[in-house]
């Protein structure tokens, strides 16, 4: 079986995870990291030692990343990555998203639903930082779940020059204004929506804590079905406490099942 080769945009601690356990580790040994985009000047020199490391290609212009032999892109950089490039990569490759908050957005969302059936590619959205995306699907399907509904509790570290002494509400609203007002703190409550009853209807609530030291994340959803509850309480990522550590596993294990021929859930 040839190798899948995979292009990368975003080289923070979720892409040099990803560079570490495929192209170091060989975790999967079917893929690889072949090329890098990033079109900033200031990242020339940092991405320059990454390829020696990593034995990849870095681009500068995004037409020539597209066309250098890559099957599958990975965006693991921020919304407005997803916001200036989507569009045009699903017109040549398949997209795996990461900062699903774009999607709050859901001109862009229908866009890439059509510009990706248009061309035949595919797009991607891992599960990141929460479980239970099954049951919501599942539970959804007939129109049958009535209410979703997500606290995150995570600790302050995950909020860039924010102090507080003791549990703090910072948000309690709908995903669509969650993801506005903290865009870099609920990619999980986008997710979660798109799974369910949508970003207006999906209730949010984003609380930062200095009594804990995890990004804990509790949803509720009820229906025809009856009711569910699910909290996973992640560890964050390490170099970047606003992403959890299971998000970073949630890219691998999405990239592994694009091929398996047998696909659980």
């Amino acid at each position: 079986m040839s190798k899948l080769k995979i292009g990368l945009i975003g080289c923070g601690s979720i892409g040099k995870f990803l560079l570490e356990k495929l192209n170091k580790e060989k975790l999967l040994p079917n893929y690889q990291i072949c090329s890098v985009f990033d079109g900033r000047d200031s990242r020339r020199k940092k991405l320059q030692d990454l390829s020696e490391t990593y034995e990849i290609t870095i681009f500068q212009d995004l037409n020539q990343f597209l066309q250098s032999g890559v099957d599958l892109v990975v965006e693991c950089a921020n919304i407005q990555t997803v916001n200036d490039y989507a569009v045009r990569i699903v017109e040549q490759k398949d997209l795996l998203l990461i900062s699903i908050g774009a999607l709050a957005n859901s001109s862009l969302y229908n866009e890439l639903q059509s510009v990706s059936k248009l061309n035949g590619t595919k797009l991607y959205l891992p599960s990141g930082a929460i479980g239970g995306l099954d049951v919501i699907k599942t539970a959804n399907i007939m129109g049958g779940l009535n209410a979703v509904s997500l606290v995150s509790r995570k600790p302050l570290t995950a909020f860039s020059n924010e102090q507080y002494n003791e549990e703090t509400v910072l948000f309690e609203g709908s995903a669509k204004d969650a993801i506005q007002k903290y865009p870099q703190n609920a990619n999980v409550a986008i997710v979660l929506s798109l799974a369910g009853i949508g970003i207006e209807k999906t209730s949010v609530k984003i609380i930062a804590d200095p009594g804990v030291n995890k990004n804990i994340h509790e949803i509720h959803a009820e229906g025809v079905f009856g009711e569910v509850d699910i909290t996973v309480q992640n560890n964050p990522s390490e170099g970047n406490a606003k992403t959890s550590y299971l998000t970073a596993l949630s890219i691998l294990s999405a990239l592994k099942s694009i091929n398996e021929q047998v696909t659980i859930g």
